[in-house]
This record gives C-alpha cells, sequence and structure tokens, in this order.
C-alpha cells in the first residue's frame, strides 16, 4: 500500500473544529514544557491534574491537533525553542480560538507577567507571533515587512485583512448580495474565495444544494440562495456543537486523500478510515503518513549522503592541517634546543663573521671565505649547510635538522624565536582541534541520521507503519503519575510523591472501602490500599506500612524504625480542632487509628527478566524477593545519587546470567532512581 498526501494544510472548516475540540482537552494545562522538532514544528507537552497528559503540536502554515506519538528531541533546543521555553514554560494555557473563521488560532497562556498570546497562521508559509498583553509582538518565527502589516519586535500586532467574509457573521442577505455583485462568476468561485470557504466546502455546498459549481452567479435564483445558505449553516451548526464523524478518506488503492471532521457527500463511494476524534484523525494523517512519505523520499538520502561526504572530506583536511602544525611545533621547539645545545660552537663561529665583517670585509667577501672553508673542512666545529647573503643568514644541518641563523640578531634571539614559533603553530592546532571535533560530532549525528532514513526507505510501507508506532506513547494508568507497586496478594499500594500528589491521591482516588497509610512524622506520604471490593489483608497491611515507613522523612535521618497507623479515608479531614486550617497536602485524622509500631526502615530493588528486556521493580521486600530474578535491600544510610545507584546496579548484575544482564544493560540506571527514598540509603548485609 503505498500513502500520498493528498492534502496538505488545513481548511477553515478544520481550524474551526480542531479548535473546538482542542478546547475541552487543553485548557486548564500547565506548560511542563515545549520542544522545536523543526523550523515550524513545536510541540507542547501539557499537563492537568484531571486527566492524562497532553502533546499538543502546532505546526506553522499546517496543522494544530494533539497527538499520541513521541518525537525525538534534538541535542540542541533551537534558539526559538528555547524563546518559548523562556516566556512560557510553566504557565497556564487559558484560551484556544480561532481569528473570524480564518486560518488563524490564537492561544492564550497565563503567565507570571500576565496574559500572552501566541498567535498560530495555518496559511502560506505559516507563522508563529508571541504577543504580550499590550498587544505588542515579542517575538516572532518570521519577521516580515508586508503592504498592509509589519511583523516586528517591539511593533503592535495586527490581523492580516481577511481573505473573505466570516460565514459564521454572513446572513442570507450578505451572501444573495456577494452573489449578485459577482455576476459573470461561477458561483464556486466565490464561495471559496469572497465567503471564504475553501474549494472543498463550496463544493460541499454546492453538491448537497444540487447546484452545478460552474453555473454563474447571474443564473442563481433566490430558491438556490436560500438553499445554500441554510446547508451552510447545517455544516457550521454541527462544527460549533461538535457533532463530528471524524474520518480519513482513502481510496480503493489504500491512497489517503483527505482528513475531514464531518462525512461529506462528496466523498461518497470512497472508503473512511473513522477516528474517535478528529485530534486522532490528523495525527495519523498529518503525523504518520507524512513522516512515511518523507523517509520513502530519496531526496533526503541524498542530502544527508552529500553531507557526509562533505564532513569526511574536511575531517581529512582538518587532520592533516593538525598533524602539520603539530609536527611544526615540535621541529621548532627542536632547533630551539639544539641551537641552546650547541650554543657556544654557534657563537664563536658568528663571531667570527661579525668580527671580519667589522673589519671591513664585505659580507659578500665573508660567506665566499666560508662557503670555501667548507669545501676544505674547514669548520668542523659547526655543521654550515649554506648561506643567504640576501638576508644575512646562514643555514645549518645539525642533528638531522636544517635551520638558519641571522646574523643580525645574537644566538639568545635566533634560538627565542624558534621558540615562538613553535607556540604559535601550537596555538593554532588548538583551534585547528576544537573544529575537528566538532565536525566529528556533527559526522556522528549525520550518519545516525542516514542510517534511520535508509532503514525506513528499505521498509516495506506496512514494516514502515509498524516502525512509526511504536513511537506512540500508550495511555497510562491512573496511578503510573504515583509511587505504586502490587502486594504479594495482588492488592494495589499507591502512594503520594509530594504534597500536590498527596491531595490529589486522597480527593480523588481513595474510596471508603480503601486503607489510608501514614507515618507518624512530618514529610511522610500518604499510602493508599486499593480494596476493589475485597477485604484487605493482613499481608497487605504489612506490605503497605513498610512501604509507607521507607519513604517518610525518618529515612532521610537515617532512623532504624517508624510508627505508621492506617485510617479510613472518612477519618480525614481538612478542618483540625475548633476550625484551625490544615495545611494543604495534610489531613486531620478523627477518630482511632490502626497502629503499626516500630515498623522496619528497607525497602527492596529488584530485576524482572522475559524474554526480550529486562526492568527494575521496587517495593516492599516481600514483593520484590518473589517476583524478582536478582533484588537487594536497601536501608537508611549515607550513600546517594549516582553512586548509590552504580552500586546497586553492581549488586543486581552479580545475581544474574549473561543474558539477563545484556537485556538489563539496555534499561536506564536512572530508574532505580524512583525506588529509592530520598535518593540516599545503603544496601543492606542483613539477610531479609
Amino acid at each position: 500500500m503505498v500513502y500520498l498526501l493528498a492534502k496538505n494544510e488545513f481548511t477553515s472548516f478544520d481550524v474551526a473544529a480542531a479548535v473546538r475540540e482542542l478546547k475541552n482537552v487543553v485548557l486548564g494545562s500547565r506548560v511542563n514544557n515545549i520542544h522545536q522538532f523543526d523550523q515550524k514544528t513545536v510541540v507542547f507537552k501539557l499537563h492537568k491534574t484531571s486527566s492524562l497528559p497532553t502533546r499538543l503540536v502546532v505546526e506553522a502554515g499546517r496543522r494544530i491537533h494533539s497527538t499520541v506519538y513521541a518525537e525525538e528531541s534534538p541535542a540542541e533546543p533551537p534558539a526559538f525553542c528555547m524563546m518559548l521555553r523562556h516566556y512560557l514554560r510553566d504557565s497556564w494555557f487559558d484560551s484556544i480560538e480561532q481569528y473570524e473563521f480564518e486560518r488563524i488560532v490564537v492561544l492564550g497562556f497565563r503567565t507570571k507577567t500576565g496574559l500572552l498570546r501566541l498567535v498560530v497562521e495555518l496559511f502560506s508559509d505559516g507563522n508563529f507571533i508571541l504577543v504580550n498583553p499590550d498587544g505588542v509582538i515579542i517575538q516572532a518565527l518570521f519577521f516580515k515587512k508586508m503592504r498592509d502589516r509589519n511583523i516586528l519586535r517591539g511593533e503592535k500586532f495586527q490581523f492580516p485583512p481577511s481573505t473573505g467574509k466570516n460565514p459564521v457573521k454572513l446572513t442570507q442577505s450578505d451572501l444573495q448580495v456577494a452573489l449578485e455583485a459577482s455576476g459573470d462568476v461561477e458561483v464556486v468561485r466565490v464561495f471559496a474565495r469572497s465567503v471564504g470557504l475553501g474549494g472543498t466546502y463550496a463544493e460541499e455546498v454546492l453538491l448537497q444544494a444540487g447546484i452545478e459549481k460552474t453555473v454563474l452567479c447571474k443564473n442563481l435564483t433566490s430558491d438556490n440562495i436560500a438553499s445554500m445558505f441554510s446547508i451552510l449553516q447545517g455544516l457550521l451548526s454541527c462544527l460549533f456543537e461538535g457533532n463530528f464523524d471524524p474520518c480519513i478518506v482513502v481510496d480503493v488503492n489504500g491512497t489517503y486523500l483527505d482528513v475531514v471532521p464531518l462525512h461529506l457527500r462528496r466523498y461518497e463511494g470512497y472508503l473512511f478510515k473513522v477516528f474517535q476524534t478528529f485530534s486522532d484523525a490528523l495525527d495519523e494523517f498529518f503525523l504518520k503518513v507524512r513522516t512515511a512519505e518523507k523517509a520513502l523520499a530519496s531526496v533526503e538520502v541524498d542530502k544527508l549522503q552529500s553531507e557526509q561526504k562533505r564532513l569526511k572530506r574536511m575531517i581529512a583536511d582538518q587532520e592533516k592541517a593538525l598533524a602539520e602544525e603539530e609536527a611544526k611545533s615540535e621541529r621548532d621547539r627542536m632547533i630551539g634546543n639544539t641551537i641552546y645545545a650547541h650554543f657556544n660552537e654557534f657563537e664563536v663561529f658568528l663571531n667570527k663573521l661579525v668580527v671580519a665583517n667589522q673589519q671591513g670585509v664585505e659580507w659578500s667577501n665573508v660567506f665566499v671565505q666560508v662557503l670555501a672553508d667548507k669545501a676544505v673542512g674547514k669548520v668542523p666545529e659547526v655543521y654550515v649547510e649554506g648561506v643567504d647573503a640576501k638576508n644575512l643568514v646562514v643555514n645549518f644541518v645539525v642533528d638531522g635538522l636544517c635551520f638558519g641563523l641571522s646574523l643580525r640578531l645574537s644566538i639568545f634571539d635566533n634560538a627565542n624565536e624558534f621558540y615562538e614559533r613553535g607556540k604559535r603553530a601550537k596555538q593554532k592546532s588548538v583551534g585547528t582541534i576544537v573544529a575537528l571535533e566538532e565536525s566529528k560530532r556533527k559526522l556522528m549525528r549525520v550518519e545516525r541520521e542516514l542510517a534511520a532514513a535508509e532503514h525506513m526507505r528499505s521498509l516495506k510501507p506496512a514494516e514502515m507503519l509498524e516502525a512509526l508506532a511504536k513511537r506512540k506513547v500508550e495511555a497510562k494508568e491512573w496511578y503510573e503519575k504515583f509511587r505504586y507497586f502490587t502486594t504479594s496478594d495482588g492488592f494495589l499500594v499507591v502512594a503520594g510523591k509530594d504534597i500536590v500528589t498527596n491531595d490529589i491521591l486522597i480527593k480523588k482516588y481513595t474510596l471508603q472501602e480503601d486503607v489510608v497509610f501514614h507515618a507518624e512524622i512530618t514529610g511522610s506520604p500518604f499510602v493508599v490500599v486499593k480494596a476493589e471490593g475485597r477485604l484487605v489483608t493482613d499481608q497487605a497491611l504489612k506490605e503497605a506500612g513498610e512501604y509507607a515507613a521507607a519513604f517518610c522523612r525518618a529515612w532521610r535521618e537515617n532512623v532504624g524504625s517508624a510508627d505508621v497507623y492506617w485510617v479510613k479515608v472518612d477519618q480525614l479531614s481538612k478542618s483540625g480542632p475548633s476550625g484551625e486550617s490544615i495545611p494543604h497536602g495534610a489531613f486531620f485524622v478523627v477518630g482511632k487509628r490502626n497502629w503499626m509500631r516500630n515498623t522496619s526502615l528497607k525497602t527492596a530493588i529488584g530485576v524482572v527478566v522475559n524474554e526480550e528486556s529486562a526492568c527494575f521493580i521496587g517495593g516492599s521486600v516481600d514483593v520484590v524477593r518473589a517476583r524478582s530474578k536478582s533484588y537487594v535491600v536497601l536501608v537508611p544510610g549515607d550513600y546517594q545519587g549516582k553512586d548509590l545507584l552504580k552500586m546497586v546496579l553492581k549488586t543486581l548484575m552479580l545475581k544474574l546470567s549473561k543474558d539477563d544482564k545484556e537485556k538489563l544493560g539496555k534499561t536506564s540506571i536512572e530508574q532505580i532512581r524512583e525506588f529509592i527514598p530520598y535518593n540516599k540509603g545503603a544496601i543492606s548485609q542483613k539477610p531479609c
């Protein structure tokens, strides 16, 4: 099956549908991070306590929708991405609106400095424009000077002139006036341009109204106009009420033709790939198919191959230059050393020449005499190779080194001149080394990209889509945002990580039948045993109590044990005695507490291995011991950070087979950190 991207950008209807759907998803979210994957594509990572994290992908000039695919971030974020992070990271997503039914979306962010707007232009080449609360442009992806407006830093932002009438505000009378004024123009052109519907939806309105698109406006009747207006209002009503039937239009050859929020009559006879949301359909169409097409294109591979060859030539030239610079530096240093080693010999010989000149002998005659003496072997104390009468230089060959000494300089200054030349060559080589390392880094990056592109191009379409599917981020269970483990007898135990998650865990996810643990010390997480219709067992209570003790502040203080207790959720109150306020993330306990005194502080980390991979697990000792091929028990201690992680990994590796070690080697050591209280401790030497 070959995929061709027939549709290349959003229509105004697509924008309206996407914005309508995204309002329920992104509003009230916090911007955790921002990534930029190419020049025009930005992804916002959003978090909202009431739902799963969302990735909002926005491509200037093309699309906006949520995505379930995780692109690989560039090693160094582009400057525009860093600017967006500076202004918008940790802000709150406050609004998302379509401007005047145009292909323009305005995103509002509530920041510490006020409400900032990011204007996204989805037409032509597209743009991102960040605007401050006063309507002044802070930054833009592309700065431009245009006939009707400017996109320049520090200037007031202006929206572009409308391409046509806003169909949302259009009355039947307005439509009739526009059509009558167009006279000899085909009706489809007026609908597409003057009414701002675009070609697809202009043709759809006319098709449903039973009017040929080539009919001239002057030949339309009042009934025709009324019918067209009624159908237009029906389509708009479906959009703004959210009555979507999102799908991808596919022909009999499997070619993707279009992605639409509504079933359109113009596509009758085609196949439809139906999706639950319009974003899902857009994600499939614009990301998955577009990526597959890009991988199939040999142009990208050819470009990378050309860049690879260029970088290899550059590296070869830089390595040659570096070798020459280092050799020159070493040679000049050795000449300086040789001059000093034969200092007296050189000084006596050259002084004879200078004295002879001072006594009236011309330099030319002095040099003639030197060469004559050399010919008959009368200068054995130095190794004269020749003379340069013009520059007053005598050339020598000593210890295999050929060099010249100037009669205008002292022997000391001659030696120093060679030392200085060597230093300059050494300094030049440092710059060459930096440039060489940068070229090698670029080559490694290009070769990785080339290997990936060649691999993708070699795949068949079905295999390619399978490879792309591996980038899909699967939806997580609600408890995966907390710490959690399953007891040895099958009860889910969930613990808060901080004040915020403590509060959310109790208020949102804890039921009356569940059991809530807490340590008798400030700084303890709430630990909840989910009953799920069963009676919580003593074994589950023991393991959850051990977990609550391990992650309380007593661990950080290197205490050996702690008192923990459990209660029911209805015993927790946000009001203290006599109406006293309770800090955020804390609760007042009413009634009897079920104590587990002197609970030992210990936790375990183990390795679970399957046919293809290995992973780390953590939890109470009994649980980890029963489910792991290899495990360690941690107790409070003073080892911390990377040193502790390496100690744990090394200990776990000792008990694994060679194959299992290879599988575990593919797993990041950072995953261990999640299971270590306060990221400090020590490996217990006692049997458990």
